[in-house]
């Protein structure tokens, strides 16, 4: 009990609370599921232009995880946990917590550009190869109004959930701020400076997002933390907040 206490107190408190919280809302999931509800639909973040959408998902989304399993939550709260609270020592609890939300929250909104510039040739596929006909056919019968359930129900399921896109932006975060840190990560025998291993997971998110590998990773969410973690702690270190050449 001593042990567990001081782990728990060695956490920054936003950190922490961020941590309870995704954990809560995961364990939500799956007993509310067993009862027929699902919060998911309420609170995932959807498509704009779907019916289920409602602007507060712009936020709650980043909240929730995949309730099928452990390893989406555990691998968000783990890096959270790894990296967000060293970021939190040196920004401050209200610096941190204004910097998470606003990557999450941006991540959210390149996600639904990505959806507002890709579903409907998705779509128009997807009917082509269901019902035998052109591409042209498909885009007549839009136009006449013929898809309009279709459409909707595809819209539905456009759908994401997690705290990646808020961790993808702690870790361009950690990159910029810590650049030259050895970081060790596996299977690599030896340590990779922080910088080189965020570049790193950006090309592969840039990869898999324009090769549509994992087609149920939302990539672009990812890279839309990451662009909003630059551009703040870009105008940060321009106003002196964090020293401009890092601390390493």
């Amino acid at each position: 009990m001593a042990y567990r206490n001081s782990f728990l107190n060695s956490i920054p408190l936003v950190t922490k609370n961020l941590l309870i919280i995704n954990v809560l809302m995961w364990l939500a999931t799956i007993v509310l599921l067993k009862q027929g509800i699902d919060l998911t639909t309420w609170l995932g973040l959807h498509y704009w232009q779907a019916q289920e959408f409602n602007a507060v998902q712009l936020v709650t989304y980043m909240f929730m995880h995949d309730s099928s399993g452990i390893t989406h939550v555990f691998f968000n709260m783990f890096s959270l946990w790894m990296f967000g609270a060293t970021l939190e020592r040196v920004l401050g609890q209200k610096r941190f917590l204004f910097f998470y939300l606003a990557c999450g929250f941006g991540a959210a909104l390149i996600q639904e550009l990505v959806w507002e510039f890709t579903w409907e040739s998705s779509f128009v596929n997807i009917m082509a190869t269901q019902y035998s006909l052109t591409y042209n056919e498909v885009h007549q019968l839009i136009l006449t109004g013929k898809m309009n359930l279709a459409i909707s129900q595809y819209l539905s399921m456009h759908v994401t959930i997690g705290a990646s896109g808020a961790v993808f932006g702690i870790l361009l975060a950690f990159g910029m701020i810590f650049p030259n840190m050895p970081m060790y990560i596996i299977p690599f025998p030896f340590p990779i400076k922080a910088k080189y291993m965020v570049l790193g997971y950006g090309l592969i998110e840039i990869f898999c997002g324009v090769q549509g590998v994992m087609d149920n990773v939302a990539h672009f969410a990812h890279l839309g933390g990451m662009l909003f973690a630059f551009i703040i702690i870009y105008y940060w270190k321009k106003k002196g907040v964090i020293g401009n050449n890092g601390f390493y």
